[in-house]
């Protein structure tokens, strides 16, 4: 259910800024995402999303890994829409389905490197960037490199863009995501 206060905007409609950006992403995707049309509202917020989406996706953290983060954030802040837009993606990058449900439900993962992973995203969460030294021992011990702790923060941060900006909004489920619909545990 969308807010009435936010309008789903189409290229046709949205600000002038915000035009060629969703003109992109229905190129891009052959459809507008929901949650995009949804924030072309605020044109330099649409752009902030995308934008540090790009320069996370080019960081140090592999494709599975990037998922991990992106699953953990959207559980965490509950965002519907983020988990299941990214369960299909986790699965195409070769996410186990053990792997893709312990993220949908919170759980410890079967992997402990991707575990050491959420459970980092998790304290940089919690502690609002202020990991304590045994949470960024641990996370350093399963193999994870300094700069891959900085590009956790920026992954953090992007995510929490999206997740605020589509629980804000009420974004809906898009049609196509419906089999991969979430909600969080009571």
């Amino acid at each position: 259910m969308s807010r009435p206060v936010f309008t789903a905007h189409t290229p046709d409609t949205a600000p002038a800024a915000s035009r060629p950006t969703l003109a992109a992403v229905q190129k891009k995707f052959g459809y507008l995402p929901a949650a995009v049309a949804l924030m072309a509202e605020s044109p330099q917020l649409l752009k902030g999303f995308l934008g540090a989406n790009a320069v996370f996706e080019a960081g140090s953290l592999a494709p599975v890994e990037r998922e991990v983060l992106v699953l953990t954030v959207a559980t965490r802040n509950e965002c519907h829409l983020c988990v299941a837009m990214h369960t299909p993606t986790l699965s195409g990058h070769g996410g186990t389905p053990e792997l893709v449900d312990a993220l949908r439900a919170g759980t410890e993962l079967p992997d402990a490197r991707l575990e050491a992973l959420r459970r980092f995203t998790l304290a940089v969460l919690d502690h609002r960037g202020a990991v304590p030294d045994a949470d960024l021992a641990a996370f350093l011990e399963a193999g994870w490199q300094p700069r891959q702790a900085l590009d956790v923060v920026l992954g953090v941060g992007t995510y929490t863009i999206s997740t605020f900006a589509n629980r804000l909004t009420g974004a809906p489920l898009d049609p196509s995501l419906a089999a991969y619909a979430w909600q969080p545990a009571a």
